[in-house]
């Protein structure tokens, strides 16, 4: 499992548990990927909408501009599901070989 894997796992997590806009999952996922460059997370957001993994919509209007929206779907809970177990064999894999 790449760090690729690991991020879109974050951030169909972070997304499990309730809609967040754009900046608040990326301050979320630089909290355990600091390294990351921004641009690459809202690539990976992009690229998880068009796989319909997760849907996209404008939040309501505050002071500044209008905020974007993201939500799983529940072919996003299929993939979260799929990357969680492949997670957990790397590890307990790891974890046999004395990798901890």
């Amino acid at each position: 499992m790449l760090k690729k894997d690991l991020i879109t796992l974050c951030l169909l997590h972070v997304l499990s548990s309730e809609d967040l806009y754009g900046y608040e999952i990326l301050r979320r996922i630089h909290e355990s990927f600091p390294g990351t460059q921004e641009s690459a997370i809202y690539a990976l957001l992009r690229g998880l909408c068009k796989e319909g993994c997760t849907e996209q919509y404008q939040g309501e209007t505050s002071d500044g501009p209008t905020r974007k929206y993201y939500r799983i779907t529940k072919k996003g809970e299929e993939k979260r599901d799929g990357l969680l177990l492949e997670w957990r064999r790397l590890r307990d894999a790891l974890s046999a070989l004395g990798v901890e």
